[in-house]
């Protein structure tokens, strides 16, 4: 039996009856929190481009655009809404996946659902079939796969998407495992392009190629079920002979599923993630001594592990989007303000001067030997020394939100997606679609739930800058 076959067997096994509430308990924080991502990124460019370039009739189609009122064929809304979700990076993550989880998943899977007319709960299960799906693919091509700058959001997640997809249309474990081999042929994107609007096309993309997979499949597609394993097939291309671990894909198969534990990491910052220990840290560092002011700071050191500095060492970031790539913006801004939020990568915003001037002397190198233990990926320490000498610094091993083991309060995800809902939707509505999230698992229909994200050009909120 091919690999294909084997992760389609277990995927199609999953329903809602023999999955943990666990799960689907986190599948349902998943969605509320890449829909709040997704609507507080539909005004931005990126975007707006890929809907311009596509020239979709938002009059017809079969699924809800959000940012507006009209509908577009399920594969295109899947495609711009991943690019929305994506855009601001304030979308979870999983760990083994290494890349971004639901933010592939949930375009992809509201679009279908709404499309077919399934109920939340299929969306729930969905959802946590394809986390474990990718997280389990992940484990076995990592961390060579990420090293060598393939960007696993995309080329780990679209066969997230692609299970997740098959198990929300009841496809069988043949038409699953077809679609998981199509994917491979889906599989994309490039490390190269972070800090540019590419990095969020890559979820808008592995969204739409994730379930056109399943759609062929449905339709009765063919692929090679051996793709995974073939001489040239997907383990060998990427990772390359002996750089990866195939026994780790079904090993304990959801034992526990992964999305329970470790689980998602969920962000409480508009940033690359990792720079989200080194912010805290400094974060902390405002609560204990501050507020700080630029003119009496002589320098900042930023200590991140080395595998995060490739693409967030951006010492004099030129764009508001690079910025949020670069560990000395965030940094500075933390230690300034004593926040980071979404505004903070607006351009006025961006291009003040005491920041900029801070910015200078915010010094980012990896950690030194001892400083952290050596599977302590994800910690960070912040350093700031004054111009008459002093010095004051803190510790983060792993952001709040890293893991479920540490997570972030419910109420303070919650006001995130207020927030984040808050910049297209009236307060009104706001509030509507935060109970009906509350409740996801009893939506009997995705179709009707679509209606609450409807945006009217009369009742549209421009985005708040301040």
């Amino acid at each position: 039996m091919t690999l294909a076959q084997e992760i389609a067997d277990r995927v199609v096994a999953m329903r809602a009856d023999n999955l943990p509430k666990a799960a689907l308990d986190w599948s349902q924080v998943g969605v509320m929190d890449t829909l709040g991502c997704t609507l507080a990124g539909v005004a931005e460019e990126a975007p707006a481009k890929v809907a311009e370039l596509i020239g979709v009739n938002l009059n017809g189609g079969e699924a809800l655009v959000l940012g507006t009122a009209g509908r577009a064929s399920a594969l295109d809304a899947a495609l711009m809404n991943g690019v929305a979700a994506h855009v601001l990076d304030y979308d979870n993550g999983g760990a083994h996946m290494g890349g971004h989880a639901s933010a592939v998943m949930v375009p992809a899977l509201l679009a279908a659902a709404e499309a077919f007319d399934c109920s939340g709960l299929d969306v729930l299960v969905a959802h946590a079939a394809g986390f474990e799906t990718g997280s389990r693919l992940g484990r076995a091509v990592h961390p060579m796969h990420y090293e060598s700058g393939w960007h696993p959001t995309s080329t780990v997640g679209v066969f997230a998407v692609a299970a997740a997809c098959s198990r929300l249309l009841n496809l069988t474990a043949e038409q699953t495992a077809t679609a998981l081999a199509i994917s491979t042929s889906f599989a994309a994107g490039t490390k190269a392009n972070f800090g540019t609007m590419v990095k969020s096309l890559h979820v808008g993309q592995c969204a739409r190629g994730g379930l056109m997979a399943a759609l062929l499949a449905r339709k009765g597609y063919t692929a090679n079920p051996d793709a995974f394993d073939h001489k040239q097939g997907y383990f060998k291309l990427f990772n390359g002979a002996g750089k990866f671990h195939r026994e780790k894909v079904l090993e304990n198969w959801a034992s526990p599923m992964d999305i329970i534990e470790p689980g998602a990491a969920y962000k409480l910052y508009p940033c690359c993630y990792s720079t989200h220990a080194a912010v805290e840290a400094a974060l902390n560092l405002v609560r204990e001594h501050g507020p700080f002011k630029a003119e009496d700071i002589e320098r900042v050191n930023s200590y991140t592990h080395a595998q995060r500095l490739p693409h967030t060492d951006r010492p004099q970031p030129k764009t508001a989007l690079e910025a949020k790539f670069s560990v000395q913006y965030c940094v500075a801004r933390a230690v300034l303000d004593g926040h980071v939020l979404m505004r903070d990568f607006d351009p006025q915003s961006f291009g003040q001067p005491a920041l900029q001037s801070l910015l200078a002397r915010v010094v980012a190198t990896p950690h030194v030997a001892g400083q952290f233990e050596p599977d302590q990926t994800a910690a960070a320490e912040v350093k700031i020394t004054f111009k008459n000498g002093k010095s004051v610094s803190s510790r983060v091993l792993a952001p709040l939100g890293k893991t479920s083991a540490n997570p972030i309060p419910p109420e303070l995800l919650k006001a995130k997606f207020e927030d984040c809902a808050a910049s297209v939707l009236p307060l009104a509505r706001v509030k509507a679609l935060s109970q009906s999230l509350d409740q996801f698992a009893a939506v009997k229909s995705v179709r009707e739930f679509m209606r609450l994200l409807e945006v009217p050009a009369t009742e549209a909120v421009q985005r708040r800058v301040a």
